[in-house]
């Protein structure tokens, strides 16, 4: 797996326009918190019990049309539960699996909030709240 910025992230997405962009953080932080522009939602994990979503790599596949060299690239909040579930896809079969580093919300400031240090939010990268 290979760990973008935010940044490098929408240059990549903007020259790789095949990759998938999925964001896997729960349903309630993706309509509510926002998450990037054309990012397609497949949760890793969702409430109340914050299981693994035993789904998530066919849900992913079908995106994907089953092609495992198409180009996945994860966001979450921040960085944590993109990577598991980026392993998750390797474990899989798929060979092009890209984590965005500080997520969508960034890391933990000082004062414990995000989207004051780093993140997609942070760096004025599209975004949408529906």
């Amino acid at each position: 797996m290979e760990h973008l910025t935010p940044k490098e992230t929408a240059e990549f997405l903007h020259n790789n326009p095949k990759a998938l962009f999925v964001d896997c953080r729960s349903e309630m932080e993706f309509l509510f918190v926002g998450h990037p522009e054309g990012a397609l939602h497949v949760s890793w994990n969702d409430g109340p019990d914050w299981e693994v979503n035993p789904h998530f790599v066919g849900e992913v596949k079908k995106f994907a049309g089953h092609v495992h060299d198409r180009p996945i690239v994860l966001i979450c909040r921040s960085g944590n539960r993109s990577v598991d579930a980026g392993s998750a896809l390797e474990t899989a079969g798929f060979t092009r699996v890209y984590n965005v580093l500080h997520g969508f919300e960034g890391e933990l400031d000082d004062n414990h909030r995000r989207g004051s240090v780093n993140g997609w939010r942070f760096e004025g990268l599209a975004w949408e709240q529906c």
